[in-house]
């Protein structure tokens, strides 16, 4: 799941200077107002890479969902303050 948010990513990161650098290499040539379209919508994509690359899957671990290693939640647990370990 990893692995295709971070694709995901780059691939929107690439389209995203993809258009910029188009944006005023060859189309300001031919129109200043569609580079500047081009830009803004360039503007839009990092932010929507960003939320793309961070959000949680179905099958991520959330950070209080137990591991399922007892001995792991346990030290979670008490580090979180749940529960008090008890010597």
């Amino acid at each position: 799941m990893y692995a295709r948010r971070r694709r995901v990513y780059f691939l929107l990161m690439g389209g995203c200077l993809f258009l910029f650098v188009s944006a005023w290499t060859f189309v300001r040539l031919l129109s200043v107002e569609a580079a500047v379209a081009l830009c803004v919508v360039a503007m839009v994509i990092p932010p929507v890479a960003a939320m793309v690359a961070n959000r949680r899957g179905p099958e991520d671990r959330w950070w209080d969902d137990p591991s399922g290693d007892q001995k792991s939640d346990e030290w979670w647990d008490e580090l979180d303050g749940k529960r008090r370990h008890e010597d």
